[in-house]
């Protein structure tokens, strides 16, 4: 049987910026990166012990492995210089994990037990998650794409959230930030096509216990009981690798990945239906 390092060997020394890096989803799916032989680029939104934790475990794969860039998405100019600063360190960028995100925290600490309704949202709060959560996947693609067109070869990975959040009472605008960045996806991958370039939505499958929730003795997302962080390790590796080339516009969720069948069943598996579907007007 074919071992899982012999099947994503062609990991090792490939080159990956994941943005959101120092927590929740983005540090389980960095270190699961790093463990392959992959290189990092974790981007933070600001320093401190939360990213230099996440590099610091991160490098006991190896030294120098992964390396910390602090950036704000929303930024342009902070994008692109961090694409800069990952090619001057690793000489090349091969995959972009879009990880970064602000959730419905930023309209109020009580979002997911009194909903707030669109027209009494802070229109300053709207626009830093729409800056984030949208502009700020398209802002780092933008930068990295030109590199993975001269090279022949590239992936970029959205992560997103479940159908139902994005249509859920209360949940504007950090629903429907997710499904314009889902559209934007299937749009890149078009754009893409025939390149080497890979675009593909990501997502755990349910609420995940991370900050986006307010801290409580009893957290709980709306659906009920939380998934680990951790969930998000088990496509990860094959999404960044060859196992997964030519497979593109497609949407995949961690919860349904079975990670005791072959990648190529797996996949199938986890593969959201809803992507092969005609669209219905």
């Amino acid at each position: 049987m074919t071992s899982t390092g012999e099947l994503y060997s062609s990991l090792r020394y490939r080159v990956v910026i994941v943005t959101g890096g120092s927590r929740g989803l983005g540090r389980e799916m960095v270190l699961e990166l790093v463990s392959a032989g992959a290189h990092l680029a974790v981007i933070g939104s600001q320093a401190g012990p939360a990213l230099d934790d996440t590099v610091a475990e991160a490098n006991r794969s190896g030294p120098g492995r992964a390396m910390a860039l602090v950036a704000d998405v929303s930024d342009n100019d902070q994008c692109e210089a961090a694409v800069a600063a990952t090619l001057a360190a690793f000489g090349r960028v091969d995959v972009l994990v879009n990880n970064a995100g602000l959730g419905m925290r930023r309209i109020s600490e009580r979002f997911n037990t009194t909903p707030t309704r669109f027209w009494e949202t802070d229109p300053a709060a709207w626009r830093d998650i729409i800056d984030t959560n949208v502009n700020g996947p398209f802002q780092m693609a933008r930068a990295v794409v030109p590199h993975m067109l001269a090279q022949g070869f590239g992936k970029i990975i959205n992560i997103s959230t479940s159908d139902q959040t994005m249509v859920r009472r209360g949940y504007a605008p950090y629903g429907p930030s997710k499904a314009a960045l889902e559209a934007a996806s299937r749009v890149w991958a078009q754009d893409l096509a025939g390149t080497g370039i890979d675009v593909n939505v990501y997502l755990p499958g349910g609420a995940a216990d991370t900050d986006l929730l307010p801290p409580s003795p009893d957290k709980k997302g709306a659906d009920g009981n939380l998934l680990p962080a951790t969930i998000m390790r088990r496509a990860i590796r094959w999404l960044a690798a060859d196992e997964s080339n030519g497979i593109t516009g497609a949407r995949f969720i961690a919860r349904l990945w079975d990670e005791t069948l072959p990648p190529a069943d797996a996949a199938h598996l986890a593969r959201s239906p809803a992507v092969d579907k005609p669209a219905i007007l």
